[in-house]
């Protein structure tokens, strides 16, 4: 355990910003979920509100240094590529 106070103070601070960051890391795959299950259902139309509501979110968590650009930019791209083929196969 941390003995001065200096390193008692970067424990709290550790640990507040593992939680803070877990939560976001959370925020984000619930709405990833969410746009998988409305392509799931086949409606396009939720689809694209529930995707433009997840790269919102995603976006803001990568400028905050939770998830690597790449990754972010790898999950739009696949989503936004179901979503497209949800139109084509409608029409």
């Amino acid at each position: 355990m941390a003995n001065s106070p200096q390193a008692r103070k970067r424990a709290r601070q550790a640990e507040k910003r593992r939680q803070h960051n877990a939560a976001m890391r959370s925020m984000v795959r619930t709405y990833l979920k969410k746009v998988n299950a409305a392509i799931a259902s086949g409606d396009q139309q939720s689809a694209q509100q529930a995707y433009s509501t997840a790269v919102s979110v995603l976006d803001k968590a990568t400028r905050k240094g939770k998830f690597h650009v790449n990754k972010a930019s790898r999950h739009k791209s696949r989503l936004n590529a179901k979503i497209k083929a949800m139109g084509q196969a409608a029409a």
